[in-house]
């Protein structure tokens, strides 16, 4: 059975027991929790820290367990969100090793799952990214396998604001380019964190990838997303994206999610299912995420029934 979570980001002023107790309260089954780098965030939604994963002792890895047991909530996943490919060979390194830190941590806390992105030099092509590609990931597939972890790849451009401009700081967006990637390092180890919304604003169809890559999707964002066709009709696909469309709770904007789930379940997808809340008009505080999540929850509940939890 799929399991509804939501991603800790959103809560970034919660502590880890406030993020198991909300996620508890409000219905959810597990939690992706958040693991960048004790400091502040350099962009929205990212330099969240619900886990310091360089506190690698015994005793904080069993407060995070009895957390989880305390409150029948499980963990979906680590999730770190950098740019490993960044041109900022300094920035690209500190995102390597502070994965492998969290690759590791996963291990340690029984955890199987981590979630983040390939990256890119958004000023390069796809075809003059691949060797970096190759030389930065051949080696982080292969301790994932050491430590029997799977990393999903986030399917997102990372293109919204001018400075992304023109590629996006994410190679990992197309089956065209899911295909090479996997080709290139076939390893069971590597797959996808699938978010429809990213493809239903790139004008793709979400739906038809899930049969494709059915054993690549080892965990999936719920993020939905409108489109505004009157500006789309009026600046372009070449635009700057937020231009033309805009993140939105499941439920409120263009993806099919009864044809997604429908699909999603004929593939046979048992995983977590984790809610990215990205819609700004629920941001203005604290209690308006939390009626976000709440919102999300009964939405998404008419496609996930609640199950046991697995803690």
């Amino acid at each position: 059975m799929m399991k509804l979570g939501f991603v800790s980001a959103i809560l970034p002023e919660a502590s880890l027991e406030q993020v198991f107790s909300t996620a508890s309260r409000l219905g959810y089954d597990c939690v992706e929790l958040m693991c960048w780098p004790v400091g502040k965030a350099e962009r929205r939604y990212a330099g969240v820290t619900h886990v310091d994963v360089t506190q690698s002792d015994e005793s904080n890895l069993k407060a995070i367990r009895e957390l989880s047991a305390k409150y029948a909530v499980d963990i979906s996943g680590l999730g770190y969100y950098p740019n490993p490919l960044s041109a900022d060979t300094a920035e690209a390194n500190q995102a390597i090793e502070h994965l492998k830190r969290i690759i590791a941590f996963a291990a340690q806390l029984g955890i199987r799952q981590v979630n983040t992105f390939v990256g890119r030099d958004h000023r390069a092509s796809v075809d003059e990214n691949w060797q970096r590609f190759l030389e930065c990931w051949t080696p982080l597939i292969k301790v994932t396998e050491q430590h029997d972890v799977k990393v999903g790849i986030e399917n997102c451009p990372m293109f919204f604001t001018n400075d992304e401009w023109p590629g996006g700081k994410n190679l990992a967006i197309s089956p065209a380019i899911w295909r090479r990637m996997f080709d290139a390092i076939p390893s069971s180890h590597f797959g996808l964190n699938y978010d429809p919304s990213h493809l239903v604003w790139m004008q793709m169809d979400c739906v038809t990838p899930l049969k494709e890559f059915a054993d690549r999707i080892f965990h999936v964002h719920a993020k939905d997303v409108r489109v505004d066709r009157a500006r789309l009709n009026e600046v372009g696909i070449l635009a700057n994206p937020l231009e033309y469309h805009s993140p939105k709770l499941p439920g409120l904007g263009d993806v099919d999610w009864g044809h997604f789930f429908a699909v999603l379940g004929d593939t046979g997808y048992q995983g977590p299912v984790c809610v990215e809340v990205e819609d700004r008009v629920y941001e203005g505080s604290l209690a308006a995420r939390e009626l976000a999540l709440q919102q999300c929850c009964t939405f998404l509940r008419n496609y996930i029934p609640h199950g046991e939890s697995n803690t």
